[in-house]
C-alpha cells in the first residue's frame, strides 16, 4: 500500500506540472462530453527527476487528437521504468468519424452497447503489471468503446492490479465513465481517477490519501 501511495503522489506532482500548462480554452463542444481538449501536450521536459519504483507500471491510453497522449507521456516521464502502450484502432478514426454533429462512427459506437472496435496489436505479458493507468477522451460522457475492447482482449482477470483511470474532456468530469469500466475487471483495485485539466489537480491530489 505504501508503494502504491508513493506512486500516486508522484503522479499528482506530474499532473500538477501538466495542468500549469493547460491553455484554458477547450476546443471541444461546449458540453464537454464529446471530444478531447483542455490539456496541453508534454514538452519532453520534467520538473522533477523520474521516480524509481519496484512496481511494474503500464500506462495504456487511447487518443485521437494527441491530448490524452500528452497526459500519458507526462505520467511516463515521472515514473522510471514504466511502459507506455497506445491503444490503436485497427481502422483509424477520420475527421468525419469524429464529426459529432452527424451520424458519425463515434456516435454509432457509443450508442451501441455491443460495439467493440478492433484493436491493432496487444500488450505482451500484461499480467506482469502491478499498476495500470488507463487513459481516454470522454465521448458522450463515457469512455470510448475501444477501451472495452482493450480489457476484453485478454484472458486475464486483473486480480489485485491497481487500475487508475484518467480522461480528457472540455468540461465533463470522469463521472460514470470510470465506474462503468469496473465490470471489465471486477477483481482489480480500481481507483476513482480524474479528468485531467487545469482545474482539477487539487481533487486529484486529495484522492491520494
Amino acid at each position: 500500500m505504501k508503494k502504491i501511495l508513493g506512486i500516486l503522489l508522484v503522479i499528482a506532482m506530474a499532473l500538477f506540472g501538466l495542468a500549469a500548462c493547460a491553455n484554458g480554452n477547450p476546443n471541444g463542444d461546449d458540453s464537454g462530453s464529446k471530444g478531447e481538449s483542455g490539456v496541453t501536450g508534454d514538452n519532453g521536459e520534467t520538473a522533477n527527476p523520474p521516480a524509481e519504483t519496484s512496481s511494474e507500471i503500464l500506462i495504456a491510453y487511447f487518443s485521437c487528437t494527441n491530448t490524452t497522449k500528452g497526459v500519458a507521456q507526462a505520467i511516463h516521464n515521472q515514473l522510471s521504468g514504466s511502459d507506455v502502450y497506445q491503444i490503436t484502432p485497427a481502422i483509424a478514426y477520420t475527421t468525419a468519424d469524429l464529426n459529432y454533429n452527424t451520424d458519425c462512427r463515434a456516435n454509432r459506437e457509443q450508442n451501441d452497447d455491443k460495439a467493440r472496435p478492433a484493436i491493432s496489436g496487444s500488450v505482451e505479458n500484461i499480467n506482469k503489471y502491478d499498476v495500470i493507468f488507463i487513459g481516454y477522451p470522454i465521448w458522450w460522457g463515457q469512455a470510448p468503446k475501444i477501451i472495452y475492447t482493450f480489457f476484453e482482449s485478454y484472458d486475464y482477470d486483473f486480480d489485485g492490479v491497481t487500475i487508475i483511470p484518467f480522461c480528457t474532456s472540455g468540461s465533463s468530469g470522469i463521472g460514470s465513465s470510470a465506474t462503468n469500466l469496473h465490470g471489465l475487471a471486477p477483481k482489480a483495485n480500481w481507483k476513482s481517477g480524474a479528468r485531467i485539466s487545469g482545474n482539477n489537480v487539487s481533487s486529484l491530489i486529495a484522492q491520494m490519501n
